[in-house]
């Protein structure tokens, strides 16, 4: 009977674990829906901005900014800045885990080139992870569950105002990138300096000649418009290009919080089902048991009655 009894107790816990689980992925779809708006809203205008951008950049070779400045490839004693972008919370499956290791595989090869990583964590278990693996963090980056602009704009600005002063040579964030709904990537996304994003959004720059051995299966870029400024290039890349960081920040947040959002509703789903398989097996399990104590309650009143006959 003391069998039987714990496995109703133990069937009784995994219910009460369905239920908060079933919760919690009713909560993660119901805020996946909101934040799915506004990542997809945003993304086609950060996409542009930078495509745009990239353009600017390839085309006008006359005019010169600090946030387009080539890096100097060759140093062995380059500064970078990571971001990188966490949860607050776990129960979101391999979230946290596939960014952590996209962020340690980044900081290992730019130590093996000599450069020097300096780290802004965003989300408490990205701040536990590498205080656990004792590396200094440069600034705690406190966001709330739904990233806002002006939350992100100061620490967008800084990243440029240390670019511009010459303390930084590259910024870089890593996130998880939301693809789709079913598809999200660990990325480690360069934010600057954006000379370097003609080469990620595939834009001709029109400098030096074509490479003679490139494939023919190979897509060809597409060709850039040609613009007429007003006001000058000077002034309008002064107020564009910043602006173009801003966005990229933000937009990785929102992809961010999207894809967390998505990862908790698959790990809940998965955990409600895994505890439906386990309340299914534990009532065999306690029939099995019921029917062995009942067969054998039954086998000691035979032999009493046996007993007493004779």
């Amino acid at each position: 009977m003391a069998k039987a009894r714990a496995i109703v107790k133990r069937r009784k816990a995994v219910r009460n674990i369905r239920k908060i689980t079933k919760t919690m992925q009713m909560i993660a779809t119901a805020k996946f829906q909101k934040s799915l708006k506004r990542a997809v809203g945003t993304k086609p205008y950060s996409r542009k901005v930078r495509e745009l951008v990239a353009e600017l950049a390839a085309t006008v070779g006359d005019v010169e900014h600090p946030l387009l400045r080539r890096p100097e490839e060759h140093r062995r004693d380059r500064r970078f800045a990571l971001l990188v972008i966490t949860s607050n919370r776990g129960l979101a499956g391999a979230y946290n885990g596939s960014v952590l290791r996209t962020a340690g595989a980044f900081i290992r090869q730019q130590g093996a080139d000599g450069g020097h990583v300096e780290l802004y964590v965003a989300g408490k278990k990205g701040v536990s992870y590498f205080n656990f693996q004792r590396r200094p963090i440069a600034q705690r980056v406190e966001v709330s569950d739904t990233p806002r602009f002006a939350e992100v704009q100061p620490l967008a600005d800084l990243f440029i105002q240390r670019f511009i002063d010459g303390q930084l040579d590259a910024v870089y964030v890593a996130y998880m990138n939301f693809l789709s709904a079913g598809a999200q990537k660990p990325d480690v996304m360069q934010l600057l300096p954006l000379a370097s994003l003609d080469q990620q959004l595939n834009i001709p720059t029109g400098r030096g000649p074509a490479r003679a051995e490139e494939k023919k299966s190979e897509p060809k870029p597409r060709r850039h418009a040609v613009y007429e400024f007003s006001p000058e290039p000077k002034e309008l890349l002064d107020a564009l290009l910043p602006l173009t960081v801003r966005t990229a920040v933000f937009q990785a947040f929102l992809d961010a919080t999207t894809s967390e959002h998505v990862s908790r509703m698959v790990a809940m789903k998965s955990a409600t089902d895994n505890a439906d398989k386990m309340v299914k097996a534990l009532t065999m399990k306690y029939n099995r048991a019921r029917q062995s104590q009942i067969t054998t309650e039954l086998s000691e009143i035979m032999g009493g009655v046996e007993a007493m006959k004779g």
